[in-house]
């Protein structure tokens, strides 16, 4: 997949198939989409191009406000959409003035003369331009004059993607990940930097790796300790716990995450570790004392050891 930053200047595209979308999340309802616009470009020998934004468009269109968080960051979804097989991604910057074109500027001067599109393949509630003027309608009747194919996402599809992208976010946030890696279509991931906390974990046995998020709009699920795995980098794969939480039992005053890697033991400070969440084992608990939550710990390496290797 090649990916575009710079939506002015772009490739001669062959017979583009296109789609405009945040695609928070490629979730299995994006996928649905994905596989319509792959379907259409392989009738017509063409290639598909997806649209997307950057920042989201909530974080600048008016009304919205800043409290956003997102399944993706933006590097996230480049790699999703590449392993789901797309031929180009053009990432549009969005602005201030970019939400002011007028509908019929953004068909004519933005989608006709920067994509050349053979085929828009887009919902029927699709709305752009200043004030969100433009909607499907207007592009079917710009459509045959500028020599493009409009397509309906079917509304089911749609409808699938708003129930989807709702219920993801809320089993995230209540620990159910059986239902949002369902939804997802993959184990939902974070990537963090690994810096230095207060060490307590070797005390006891289970030294951690204290991950630092650094996408403030990235969704961080809700507290409890989840059997994962991990990547230093673009390394193995290894097997882990993760405790997402204040830890209340050492009086903890801020939310940490904390990842105990099972069999190994390197000083990684510094280092990119990306943590995928497998299942919720329990949720954060205050223990009587440093020897009641050791306890606690070696019956949740038990149990993670035992989702991981199902």
């Amino acid at each position: 997949m090649k990916v575009h930053t710079h939506s002015a200047v772009l490739p001669a595209f062959t017979n583009a198939i296109v789609t405009i979308g945040t695609f928070d999340g490629v979730h299995q309802g994006h996928q649905q989409i994905i596989s319509q616009l792959k379907a259409v470009a392989a009738k017509v020998h063409g290639e598909t191009v997806i649209i997307t934004f950057d920042p989201h468009p909530r974080k600048i269109v008016p009304g919205h406000g800043n409290a956003l968080t997102l399944l993706n960051t933006l590097a996230e979804k480049e790699q999703l959409l590449e392993q789901y097989g797309i031929d180009h991604l053009v990432v549009v910057p969005f602005t201030d003035a970019f939400a002011r074109q007028t509908a019929e500027a953004y068909v004519h001067d933005f989608l006709v003369t920067q994509f050349h599109p053979h085929t828009i393949i887009i919902g029927y509630d699709h709305k752009f331009g200043h004030q969100r003027q433009g909607d499907y309608r207007l592009l079917e009747s710009l459509a045959p004059a500028l020599g493009f194919t409009v397509v309906e996402i079917p509304p089911h599809v749609l409808q699938d993607i708003v129930i989807s992208s709702t219920r993801i976010r809320e089993a995230l946030l209540a620990g159910n990940i059986a239902l949002a890696n369902e939804r997802l279509g993959y184990p939902y991931f974070f990537t963090g930097t690994v810096v230095r906390g207060n060490q307590l974990g070797r005390t006891i046995g289970y030294p951690t790796a204290n991950l630092r998020v650094n996408a403030a709009d990235k969704l961080i699920p809700g507290n409890g300790v989840y059997a994962v795995h991990a990547r230093i980098g673009n390394g193995p794969q290894l097997k882990g716990m993760m405790n997402i939480g204040i830890r209340p039992t050492v009086d903890g005053t801020h939310r940490v995450i904390e990842v105990n890697l099972f069999d190994f033991d390197q000083d990684i400070y510094g280092a990119e570790l990306t943590v995928s969440l497998l299942q919720q084992l329990r949720q954060e608990v205050k223990f009587d004392g440093l020897d009641a939550l050791k306890a606690q710990l070696a019956r949740d390496k038990e149990n993670a050891v035992e989702v991981l290797s199902t």
